[in-house]
């Protein structure tokens, strides 16, 4: 369960950022609403995983895939692209990912 709620703040996050590009400085009322609510989703969520998940391995979870999904979605909504440099700076992200969960001790169950 404490994946799940992880999940869902890196969803919140996803969103929350996304609409901060979208709000225009927080001009724009609706984008500037999904913010502040994606946030508070987030930020709750991430209290809940953190129950069982240690704060160091939850939040490098939570960044990183946080930032490869905005990555994505930024290329998608914004035509936002990435050079090759970024491209493998995530592809290390993802990597670090894979690490802690496959050989780290340190996840709680």
């Amino acid at each position: 369960m404490h994946y799940l709620y992880l999940l869902l703040a890196i969803i919140g996050e996803v969103v929350a950022i996304n609409a901060l590009k979208a709000s225009e400085e927080f001009s724009k009322p609706i984008p500037t609403a999904i913010v502040v609510i994606g946030y508070c989703c987030c930020f709750y969520f991430l209290m809940l995983a953190l129950r069982v998940i240690p704060v160091g391995i939850a939040y490098a979870i939570w960044a990183g895939v946080g930032i490869i999904i905005v990555a994505l979605g930024a290329y998608f909504m914004f035509k936002q692209e990435l050079d090759l440099p970024a491209m493998a700076g995530i592809a290390l992200i993802i990597l670090g990912v894979v690490v802690i969960q496959v050989f780290s001790q340190t996840i709680g169950e």
